[in-house]
């Protein structure tokens, strides 16, 4: 199972796929679906040293894509959701969120809250280049923490005979 897993990881990791299978897992990642792209940067960085720019570039580009289209799907669903317009819970929030304005985008890395956020960021429709913005910093910065912990923790992880 474990030389499955590594050769799996190492076609993955080609450079000529490597990094477009990058951007796919970090652009669906950012949508509502639950998906986490770190494995996918650290294992094409891991075995391909030399491309840690190319894939944090990648994976930011792909997950700030995929925020940017959650925003548009909050944006959109603005309708469906007004039925809980009225929740104690569900005000606070936007009370939050529209005092933090578009920075508050800057949280979209965060798990199970940075991707709703998106979406509630287009429903409140506010302004898509800041938040756009906000989201590929939050998104640039996790990545380039996130590689290079797990470079630092694992450091003879995933490596391969010539």
């Amino acid at each position: 199972m474990e030389a499955w897993l590594q050769q799996l990881l190492a076609a993955l990791a080609l450079p000529e796929y490597g990094l477009s299978t990058v951007f796919v897992v970090a652009f669906v990642s950012a949508t509502l679906l639950p998906l986490g792209s770190e494995p996918a940067v650290f294992g094409l960085i891991k075995l391909n040293p030399y491309l840690f720019w190319p894939a944090i570039g990648v994976a930011t580009a792909g997950n700030t894509l995929g925020g940017v289209v959650t925003w548009w799907m909050g944006y959109g669903a603005h309708q469906a959701v007004d039925k809980y317009r009225h929740s104690p819970t569900h005000l606070r929030a936007l009370a939050w969120l529209e005092r933090i304005g578009p920075s508050a985008c800057f949280l979209s890395f965060l798990p199970v809250i940075g991707d709703p956020l998106c979406a509630v960021a287009g429903w409140l429709r506010m302004p898509l280049a800041p938040c756009t913005a906000w989201m590929a910093a939050g998104k640039f910065a996790r990545y380039v923490v996130m590689t290079a912990a797990l470079l630092a923790a694992w450091p003879g992880v995933l490596r391969f005979a010539a």
